[in-house]
């Protein structure tokens, strides 16, 4: 009798809560209104990017200033071409200098804060609690803070004027470790245990079971980095004009004034587009990270 009440009163519980969570429609039509002005307000900037980078030198200094481009033109794809082609420095060498930096910034991240995260999340050893509170109090300080002591570190090594001194302060980044090793820890133990039963090392269940599980974090990872890693200019620690990324030769055109304002549209056209184009690529992945609540036993 005392099972039959406590699943009667259950159901009145979750019968309670399903009324509680349902909305009404009036109330499902102002969330929707509500989230249609801020995705507007949050689409604009993105729309404005795209027509200016079309719209030649009069409808740019137009004011009132028009969100939509009347006269569409590619000139000023063109002009921006010309002033990098007219460079000392060729046009590709600022190319291979962003691949080389986003690209070995954004995979050695992935690659040392997924290693560094399989022991704080699956093993126990002296000291775990300790270190992953040092990762999280790492990430309480901004880039800004750590602007000198990381010189400092870079100069003491030697790696200053060189693409390490870009690449290898990305490895770091507390926030990786942080999200790999939280969403680790949603894994079960009993993957890891059946692998070392069947006479797997660790080495191999971290590459054969771990890393395919959290495929979704890792690449919503990637992500993150690759923006961070794009939006760098290198101007504080490289000092030759070969090894600068494209993102310090764009910026030194969008300041050459008035005479390069289409120029200046088109760089920065392609400096969001690129983000944007490699995000939608792994998009769905982002998603199932926001969304997952991992696996259970």
């Amino acid at each position: 009798m005392a099972k039959t009440m406590t699943a009667k009163t259950r159901m009145r519980f979750f019968k309670r809560r399903e009324k509680q969570l349902n909305r009404s429609v009036a109330g499902n039509t102002l969330l929707f209104a509500l989230m249609a002005v801020c995705g507007v307000f949050m689409v604009l900037p993105l729309v404005m990017i795209v027509n200016n980078a079309m719209k030649p030198l009069d409808e740019l200094y137009q004011f009132p200033p028009k969100i939509f481009v009347r006269n569409p033109t590619l000139e000023n794809f063109s002009d921006l071409f010309t002033l990098m082609n007219d460079s000392w420095v060729p046009f590709s060498r600022y190319i291979l200098n962003t691949i080389i930096i986003t690209g070995g910034g954004m995979l050695g991240h992935v690659i040392v804060a997924s290693m560094a995260a399989y022991p704080l999340a699956k093993n126990k050893f002296p000291g775990k609690q300790l270190l992953f509170s040092m990762v999280v109090l790492s990430m309480m300080f901004s880039w800004t803070v750590t602007q000198i002591p990381q010189y400092l570190i870079i100069s003491y090594l030697h790696i200053n004027n060189t693409y390490a001194a870009l690449i290898l302060p990305a490895w770091s980044f507390g926030m990786g470790l942080y999200l790999m090793k939280q969403f680790m820890e949603q894994l079960p133990d009993s993957l890891m245990e059946s692998a070392r039963l069947d006479g797997a090392n660790e080495w191999k269940i971290f590459w054969s079971i771990v890393m395919p599980n959290v495929k979704s974090a890792w690449l919503t990872l990637a992500i993150f980095q690759f923006q961070q890693m794009w939006g760098n200019t290198g101007s504080l620690f490289l000092r030759d004009e070969q090894l600068k990324p494209l993102q310090y030769a764009l910026q030194q055109i969008t300041a050459g004034g008035v005479a390069r304002a289409g120029a200046a549209a088109a760089v920065t056209f392609i400096i969001a587009a690129v983000p944007i184009t490699f995000f939608l690529i792994c998009q769905s992945n982002v998603l199932e990270t926001m969304t997952t609540s991992g696996m259970k036993e």
